[in-house]
């Protein structure tokens, strides 16, 4: 049973992972194992749709439920198992450009759109939530300041995945007589809606960003396994500007995505090495949303033989 909101949003991060590694078997071994790789990442794909579900819908209510929450101690990492749809359904963009049979490929997007449609709307929520958390009771303390950046998690990845469908029911809509009633192609439709509808969040992206950027440069912040949380929601806004690049087409934001890219790759490289040094002193292995964990438990842990003793 999940007890601790730390818990619960550690969760949320395993249907993303699984979906890096789906996009990793389209992109590379699709093309060097043929059809067989196409319907592993497809079958993968069901798996991660359900858990990214299960996720985004039962984590949510576990913190209402279990939690006693308070609002000066939320993080934008309540972001997380909320994003596990709109990863999904990026990801589901992804395998049905792919997918030989147009049946198949038909089915994915619809099942991703509505994945989008659980994440979100959802996220955006919390979004207002933090945005008042933050102007209320000021920023996070410094060991979860880098949780700031989480905001452009599903803006990015929202962007890139709206934009991912639009371009997949593009080529499938005609091909299975999708909408057929609608005049001209419902496809382009959903083609050109997908591409502003990024563009938007991408600029509301942009915000956050700004907001994320001016808290941490107020303070200086240890490195700890939080520092991570910079690569996630960086990296799929570098998508989200790369793709809109390649769409409009855009130098633009093609220069920027090539900036980003940079950036977020020399990051990577930096936390990686960080922590194997961090790791070698035995210095690395505290998380700080994890810092109250134990105490907790041992106060449930007292709570409940009391209550036994009564």
């Amino acid at each position: 049973m999940v007890r601790h909101p730390a818990q619960s949003l550690f969760l949320g991060t395993f249907p993303m992972g699984l979906a890096t590694i789906i996009n990793m078997i389209v992109f590379v071994c699709v093309p060097a194992w043929g059809t067989w790789a196409i319907y592993l990442a497809w079958a993968l794909w069901w798996v991660d749709a359900v858990m990214a579900v299960f996720t985004c819908f039962y984590l949510p209510f576990v913190i209402m439920y279990f939690h006693k929450t308070e609002l000066s101690t939320m993080t934008a990492a309540w972001l997380l198992p909320i994003v596990a749809t709109i990863v999904a359904a990026a990801s589901g963009g992804v395998v049905a450009e792919v997918l030989p049979n147009p049946n198949h490929a038909l089915w994915t997007v619809i099942v991703s759109y509505i994945l989008w449609g659980t994440g979100i709307p959802l996220a955006m929520v919390v979004l207002v939530i933090y945005f008042q958390r933050l102007t209320v009771h000021k920023l996070p303390a410094r060991e979860v300041i880098v949780s700031v950046f989480l905001p452009l998690g599903p803006l990015g990845q929202g962007g890139f995945g709206i934009m991912q469908l639009g371009k997949v029911a593009l080529r499938v809509f005609p091909e299975t007589h999708t909408l057929d009633m609608a005049a001209g192609n419902a496809g382009e439709i959903l083609y050109v809606v997908g591409w502003l509808i990024a563009l938007i969040m991408w600029g509301f992206a942009i915000v956050w960003l700004f907001f994320a950027l001016a808290s941490i440069s107020r303070s200086k912040f240890p490195f700890n396994m939080g520092w991570w949380g910079f690569t996630f929601p960086l990296g799929v806004f570098t998508v989200s500007t790369t793709t809109l690049g390649k769409e409009i087409p855009s130098m633009f934001f093609e220069v920027l995505g090539t900036i980003f890219s940079i950036f977020v790759t020399l990051l990577w490289i930096m936390v990686a090495c960080e922590t194997v040094r961090k790791l070698a002193m035995g210095k690395l292995l505290f998380a700080p949303c994890l810092k109250d964990l134990e105490g907790i438990q041992q106060a449930q842990a007292r709570k409940h033989f009391g209550e036994k003793a009564v």
